[in-house]
């Protein structure tokens, strides 16, 4: 996913593959494989584009990491508690994001 997220437009298998860190090769097949996992958990859309797909995200880094945040906070037994403790832990620059998203959330 960072490979797709840090690239503008649709990637294929043979494009992401020739990203991927080269330190830790992965197999092309390898590649092939995570990319069809992927877009069948609904997490890429894909298209032809010649004799192969090319990927691209459903959803950008921030929206699949809020999303996650949802998941995790509708898992807890107590919402609330998770949520007050999340943020008690924040430093002032992220709480006074936080109002900002808040407030911009208010007006809508």
């Amino acid at each position: 996913m960072e490979v797709l997220w840090d690239q503008e437009g649709w990637l294929t298998p043979g494009d992401v593959h020739e990203i991927t860190d080269p330190e830790h090769p992965l197999a092309y097949t390898t590649v092939m494989t995570i990319l069809v996992r992927l877009w069948n958990k609904g997490m890429l859309e894909r298209r032809q584009q010649g004799r192969a797909f090319a990927y691209h995200p459903t959803a950008t880094r921030d929206e699949w990491a809020a999303a996650r945040m949802r998941e995790f906070f509708a898992s807890t037994g107590n919402r609330s508690a998770v949520l007050s403790h999340f943020v008690a832990k924040m430093d002032s620059k992220e709480l006074s994001q936080l109002r900002r998203a808040l407030d911009r959330r208010r007006r809508r």
